[in-house]
């Protein structure tokens, strides 16, 4: 099978929602030594198709969410061989996301950080649950540019002011810029916190994180 037939097939996995067929195809380009850079950037260019197409109204939130899951079942297989080989991705800025500690909720911050990842930013998804402990530590590590913190749950919305504190308290806070979302959130509160930006859709937070770090359009 060709390189070619390989790439298509790994963005059909994308587009048809299929998780274990994306896992797969990016084991597949693997084996068949394809540039991982290349294969990311097929996965990217399919979940972008999906996110243009949910913001023109022809698909619905089931669907990005569909995509965001069959890309975040491939996405860590081509990393570990870009890690392995020692190469590097082209990237607009490093983002850290997660869900705040005391939330589970997981499908907000998966498209995010899908469409994130799909307009060119390196995210580090630490998932759910994430602790300030986490988050603080994670920014570091990663020299983030922008952390990104999402709560569903009013008892857990204060999370988010607590890692701001912890931000500033580190001499962290200038150096990497905070936005917020959740169902929890509105941008008055995010206001309130110390917040650098709020956003409630995830095509928007895309569009929030490049004007955030001056990206121009």
């Amino acid at each position: 099978m060709s390189s070619h037939e390989i790439l298509e097939n790994l963005k059909k996995a994308i587009v048809e929602y299929d998780a274990d067929g994306a896992a797969s195809w990016a084991r597949k380009a693997i084996e068949e030594k394809i540039d991982p850079i290349e294969a990311v950037d097929a996965l990217i260019e399919a979940v972008r198709g999906v996110g243009n197409a949910f913001s023109r109204g022809e698909l619905w939130l089931p669907d990005l969410f569909g995509a965001a899951e069959a890309m975040k079942s491939a996405m860590p297989i081509l990393e570990e061989e870009i890690k392995r080989r020692g190469v590097t991705r082209k990237s607009l800025g490093t983002v850290v996301i997660g869900t705040v500690f005391g939330d589970i909720h997981d499908i907000g911050k998966t498209m995010v950080a899908t469409v994130l990842t799909a307009e060119g930013f390196s995210v580090h998804d630490l998932g759910v649950n994430v602790t300030t402990e986490q988050f603080i530590e994670a920014v570091k590590e990663h020299k983030a540019d922008i952390l990104a913190m999402s709560s569903l749950l009013t008892t857990s919305a204060l999370e988010q002011q607590k890692v701001i504190e912890i931000l500033k308290k580190e001499g962290l806070k200038d150096k990497v810029k905070v936005m917020v979302g959740g169902s929890a959130i509105t941008e008055e509160f995010a206001k309130e916190i110390g917040a650098d930006g709020y956003e409630a859709t995830a095509p928007g937070a895309a569009e929030l994180a490049k004007r955030l770090i001056g990206v121009e359009e």
